[in-house]
């Protein structure tokens, strides 16, 4: 993968800009890092965006670090919540690690001598009341105070307590200990790493990068989130994995290709024209995308096994969609006869009860295609004809 595949595949932002970052890796072997909170036991397929992002830095010969955020998880990233995080604990912390580096080996290669693992609990428990003092005395209190999730708790009357504020210092401060060049995060991380950003100039006189990655949205169409039902965890068995891509929304196929995958993005630009004019068999597609991302985890042989388990329980024993109703102009409008009432088929659309080819779809606007086929509840099996 080249230096310009790299800054634009799944990419959302480069900060200050694309060109600057892509001439200072064209002269040197840049050193980066990904910092990843260790809230939980387990990661989401969501996560592995930017993972996948630090490998292809890796093959390139960059040095790349894979940073758990041991101390920082103490504080709490405040980054889009409505409310304060409770504090977990150290103990907490080091059993939700556990599992993180065989979760993501398969795709972060940790053998080789570039990929490296650190813990910023080992120097930010460190810190003394000076050094916090010093590395405060960069950023204003006005700044802080200005970031969206603070302003919005602070106009509802909301409390943001005093070690929040405190998140973006020592987040920014790892960027200053280790002393990269580039930062990879989400787009919710932004305001977090251009604190690092500020803090790397000033105290280590060094410019340093930001690369935010594009938001990934669940097997729903809505953001992929661990508490929602559209994650596709990393601890999946792999019928369970293949499954749940089967569910992915046909819309969202080319970007599961590009996030997850390594297929060349001139093929999925084709695929995504071919998709829009029905040249190819979502369905099909699918199955390729579902493979595939399920051997990165699980092998090629387990895969396919998972492959051919979805085939012989979900499609070979699929119902026939004998009835035919006329298209209308939205989901809702095309079953509002079926059911009784528009408002009872908005009701149970976004109640999740009715399926179109296949996937839940919970926006009742949606529009069909002639020879769409519709399931509602586990009994009604219908076919969209032309009106």
């Amino acid at each position: 993968m080249t230096i310009d595949e790299v800054l634009s595949r799944a990419v959302d932002k480069v900060l200050p800009s694309k060109e600057g970052l892509k001439k200072l890796m064209e002269k040197k072997k840049i050193r980066l890092y990904l910092g990843i909170d260790p809230t939980a036991t387990q990661l989401h397929l969501g996560h592995t965006v930017m993972v996948r992002k630090l490998q292809q830095f890796a093959d390139l010969g960059h040095e790349v670090i894979f940073l758990f955020g041991t101390g920082t998880t103490l504080v709490g990233d405040p980054s889009e919540r409505a409310a304060g995080r409770k504090l977990i604990s150290y103990q907490q912390v080091k059993k939700n690690m556990a599992s993180w580096k065989k979760q993501i080996s398969p795709i972060l290669d940790f053998t080789k001598s570039n990929v490296k693992t650190m813990a910023n609990g080992d120097w930010l428990t460190k810190l003394t009341l000076q050094d916090i003092i010093k590395i405060a005395s960069n950023i204003s209190a006005v700044q802080l105070f200005k970031r969206d999730s603070f302003k919005k708790r602070l106009e509802k009357g909301d409390t943001v307590w005093y070690h929040e504020t405190m998140y973006p210092l020592l987040q920014g401060y790892d960027s200053v200990h280790m002393n990269v060049d580039l930062e990879l995060g989400g787009t919710d991380q932004t305001f977090n790493m251009l604190v690092g950003r500020e803090l790397q100039k000033k105290m280590n006189k060094k410019e340093k990068f930001v690369l935010t990655g594009k938001m990934i949205m669940g097997t729903d169409n809505k953001k992929m989130s661990k508490t929602s039902s559209n994650c596709i965890w990393l601890t999946d068995s792999s019928s369970d994995m293949f499954g749940k891509l089967m569910r992915v929304q046909d819309q969202l196929i080319p970007d599961y290709f590009e996030f997850f995958t390594d297929k060349p993005m001139a093929e999925i630009k084709q695929l995504e024209k071919d998709l829009k004019a029905d040249k190819t068999n979502p369905m099909d597609e699918k199955k390729k995308l579902a493979l595939n991302i399920t051997a990165q985890f699980h092998g090629q042989k387990k895969a396919q096994a998972a492959q051919t388990h979805f085939e012989q329980t979900f499609q070979q024993q699929k119902p026939k969609y004998k009835t035919e109703i006329s298209l209308q102009s939205t989901l809702a409008g095309t079953i509002s006869e079926t059911v009784g009432s528009t408002s009872q088929a908005k009701r149970l659309i976004k109640q999740g009860a009715v399926d179109v080819n296949e996937v839940t779809i919970s926006n009742p606007n949606q529009t069909l295609k002639s020879g769409a086929t519709i399931k509602i509840g586990k009994k009604t099996f219908l076919k969209v004809k032309k009106k």
